[in-house]
């Protein structure tokens, strides 16, 4: 079987490439190194391409629902995780050992996290991090110098000459790891390689205050079937807790329990295939958006990006036929965009099999994976705002109370006044009685036996068996509309925003004057509009969730 190979940017660009895809991530890759948005001219300057060219790649982008245009300004979307989530679930690990990771990390108190090799250098790819105030802040996919981690060592001591010689140029480059942001710049301390053969003997590896002063870090390999190390489990913690030995002392047994447990999940799990199915679909939609948009929407670009997201089963490699398939190209266009993607360093070629590698983590996956469902609600709470002129807000149930966390308001002179923390009674607020009715009965039961409740307003509900009967009716329905019952003349209408597993987890509504709409008008005006607002929020919850931890606010 000929060698795995793998382009490296800076080889000459093969004559197949598609270069509007290079294009596209070019501006990716600098919206990702610029914290997830810049301005169209600030892109314009980080890629060196004309405006015209920014402006196309930027639309076609956004039409992709990979980022946001608003105004001069270009922020990263939520939807853009799906391309790493297909190299995350080709890999497997993150769904096979994320539970046990989280596990691990409350067991033991500290944080804790999965990293994959990359080119030379480390990256995460779970995190399971503890709250204090000194504590982990990497994000997954933020990539990392080999010679600064346990990991890195661990992996290093596969390497051969060529990736020995990769390493030392580009030290040689940058000797005090100013290409990577996450850390603080630091010269290049001379023993990265008795370190790796300290590993190599041992089986573990410790990073005493490498990445920086007060942090260290015991990290054990995790193999594959044929014994080659597939992934690294990581545990970091503070000097203030432990000294580099005691970590290596108290936690190397349990580590290593942990890693051979993984490793028999490992064996265990479904052998890898050509998940692929066959579907026109993907094809099919970046061509209608080019029917529609014209000269202005790259078809070339959307359709190579789409090549990303085939590899998104279970499966880590497919061959050209079922990329082909899986994303309704011809397998000419498929083939250019992978020896495109090749080229750039985000597939690696194996005989007939392409696999990702984790360089896809770079476009967009570590700014976009700490974001909060509030931030993911907001530009779709104003959206909803601006095309039915009333507020709109995004609460979540706080004991037994409804707490605003995202808000949208307009500028009408007579406006519903909430500010964003503000909380009211979830029983006599329909935010709250859609989040109310998700409840399991016997939550719902002991919530109900403490609430006290009160007269709020000339209609508000004060009989349980009455708010009981209504609860189950917004439970058939899917929707809450309250009137008047949290204050006289406001009036609310409200539908739940689910997660993955079909939890209500928050809730949107808009709220009102009771002279502005009928009832009759909310149902038929506003329900709809605010449904389809939960939707594209659930859609982009869906996907930022998948592989990350993604918090209220």
């Amino acid at each position: 079987m000929p060698p795995t190979r793998t382009a490296q940017p800076g080889t000459q660009v093969p004559a197949e490439a598609v270069a509007p895809l290079m294009r596209g991530i070019a501006v990716l890759r600098r919206l990702t190194d610029a914290d997830g948005s810049l301005s169209l001219s600030e892109l314009e300057r980080a890629t060196g391409l004309a405006r015209s060219t920014v402006d196309r790649v930027t639309l076609t982008l956004a039409r992709t629902g990979y980022v946001r245009v608003d105004g001069r300004s270009v922020t990263l979307a939520p939807r853009l995780m799906e391309l790493g989530n297909a190299y995350l679930s080709s890999i497997r690990f993150p769904g096979l050992f994320g539970d046990s990771v989280d596990a691990l990390a409350d067991e033991l108190d500290e944080s804790v996290s999965l990293a994959v090799p990359d080119h030379g250098d480390i990256r995460f790819v779970h995190q399971a991090t503890r709250r204090r105030p000194m504590s982990l802040s990497f994000r997954i996919g933020d990539l990392l110098p080999a010679e600064r981690t346990a990991p890195g060592a661990l992996f290093a001591t596969g390497w051969g000459p060529a990736e020995w010689q990769t390493w030392k140029e580009r030290r040689l480059l940058d000797p005090e790891g100013s290409g990577f942001p996450p850390l603080p710049p630091a010269p290049h301390d001379g023993h990265f390689g008795e370190r790796v053969d300290t590993a190599r003997a041992e089986g573990c590896a410790l990073d005493d205050q490498l990445i920086e002063p007060g942090l260290i870090a015991l990290a054990v390999p995790v193999r594959d079937p044929a014994g080659a190390v597939a992934c690294a489990l990581n545990v970091v913690s503070h000097t203030s807790r432990y000294t580099a030995r005691d970590l290596r002392r108290d936690l190397l047994p349990r580590l290593r329990e942990a890693a051979s447990a993984m490793e028999r999940r490992l064996r265990e799990a479904s052998p890898e295939g050509d998940v692929a199915t066959a579907s026109g679909a993907l094809a099919s939609w970046t061509a209608a958006s080019k029917q529609e948009l014209g000269r202005e929407f790259v078809e070339s670009l959307a359709r190579g990006l789409t090549v990303i997201t085939a590899f998104g089963g279970d499966g880590a490699a497919l061959t050209l036929s079922a990329v082909a398939r899986a994303t309704g190209l011809s397998r000419a266009s498929a083939r250019r965009a992978l020896i495109t993607l090749e080229h750039l360093g985000y597939v690696t070629v194996d005989d007939r099999e392409h696999r990702l590698t984790p360089r896809v983590l770079s476009l967009g996956y570590p700014p976009l994976s700490r974001t909060t469902l509030s931030r993911i609600a907001e530009p779709h709470l104003a959206e909803l705002a601006g095309r039915i002129q009333d507020s709109a807000s995004l609460a979540v149930l706080a004991e037994d109370s409804v707490q605003y966390v995202a808000r949208a308001a307009t500028r009408r002179i007579m406006n519903v006044n909430i500010t964003v923390g503000t909380r009211f009674p979830a029983y006599a607020t329909s935010l709250g009685r859609v989040l109310l009715a998700d409840l399991p009965p016997a939550a719902l039961g002991s919530l109900l036996d403490h609430a006290e409740l009160r007269q709020l307003a000339p209609h508000t509900l004060t009989r349980r068996s009455e708010l009981e009967d209504v609860l189950e009716g917004v439970r058939a329905g899917g929707y809450a509309l309250v009137d008047e019952e949290l204050e006289a003349g406001l009036r609310s209408i409200a539908v739940p925003v689910r997660d993955r597993d079909g939890g209500a987890v928050a809730s949107i509504n808009v709220a009102m004057h009771s002279s502005s709409r009928t009832i009759e008008e909310c149902l038929e005006q506003v329900l709809p509009q605010l449904r389809l607002t939960a939707g594209s929020i659930e859609s982009e919850l869906h996907t930022a969730a998948r592989f990350s931890h993604i918090a209220v606010v």
